[in-house]
């Protein structure tokens, strides 16, 4: 597959932050097709039974990647779920690769939604969730300090170890 180029993280956020020792720390691509795309192994920090991750780690991975759908375009359009709808499909394991995939599907300006799946380490299906999202308003955005929050593609020598 041919990633396009990496989508910014965040210094803090649970799902991206580079910084977030208890977080997740995923990274994000394009995928060169206008989706993105994002290979995780999760560690059983994560876990709710002894090899299955947490159903509302699940959810988080795919509300993050919902959102990374529109990031491929425009890095600094930030958005807010105002609505997630997950299937659950089989179990994810920990310690297993996994992809998580998400696209597109309307934009209508400030609302948007987008579809995230996670695939297992045998490229089946085994979560989705359809998201529906709330651009930030314009005056929100300019109170921001996006360099502050360490918002920015960061390069692979600057990621911990």
């Amino acid at each position: 597959m041919n990633k396009a180029h990496k989508l910014p993280n965040s210094a803090r956020c649970f799902a991206c932050g580079v910084e977030n020792q208890h977080g997740l720390q995923l990274e994000f691509y394009a995928d060169g097709e206008g989706g993105a795309v994002c290979d995780y192994v999760v560690p059983d920090e994560f876990e709710s039974y002894p090899g299955i991750v947490n159903g509302g780690i699940v959810a988080a991975m795919l509300d993050e990647m919902a959102i990374r759908a529109f990031l491929v375009e425009d890095p600094n359009r930030l958005m807010y779920t105002a609505k997630l709808t997950t299937r659950y499909r089989k179990h994810v394991p920990t310690q297993q690769p996994l992809r998580l995939t998400s696209r597109a599907t309307k934009d209508r300006g400030r609302r948007a939604e987008a579809i995230a799946q996670l695939f297992g380490p045998d490229g089946d299906l085994l979560a989705e969730a359809e998201a529906l999202m709330v651009e930030l308003d314009p005056g929100e955005l300019d109170e921001m300090n996006l360099e502050g929050l360490g918002w920015r593609v960061y390069p692979e020598d600057e990621l911990p170890a």
